[in-house]
């Protein structure tokens, strides 16, 4: 079982940036892909972006693509989620987690809360108009 533990977020005005990260501990973090998933008041958890084990194809839901960016160190067990331009619509708890499966990345086109395994406790993003 992997730990993960988010930082970095906090109270930001809309057009301004945070950057998320994610530290994880536990099992070999490099070989596991990793997502970021948010959930705002009222709603149902939904997913933001994933990156493959190795740091390449990242995957972006429709609404954060060309402001979001997400990257790893797999030198620090660590995910980022750089998030730019950001608007009173991206105000939610925001979560990072871990894939089920080792070397696994084919399904990240259509990545879903099944396909991770282990979460972090979230951490709050509040965007002000």
């Amino acid at each position: 079982q992997v730990q993960l533990v988010e930082s970095g977020g906090g109270l930001a005005q809309a057009g301004g940036s945070l950057r998320l990260s994610c530290a994880a501990s536990g099992r070999t973090f490099s070989s596991y892909a990793m997502g970021w998933f948010r959930q705002a008041p009222g709603k149902e958890r939904e997913f933001v972006a994933a990156i493959s084990w190795s740091g390449g194809n990242p995957y972006y839901t429709d609404s954060v693509k060309g402001r979001f960016t997400i990257s790893r160190d797999n030198a620090k067990n660590t995910v980022y989620l750089q998030m730019n331009s950001l608007k009173p619509e991206d105000t939610a708890v925001y979560f990072c987690a871990a894939a089920r499966t080792q070397y696994s990345s084919s399904w990240l086109p259509v990545a879903k809360e099944a396909h991770f395994g282990s979460w972090g406790q979230g951490t709050q993003v509040t965007v002000s108009s």
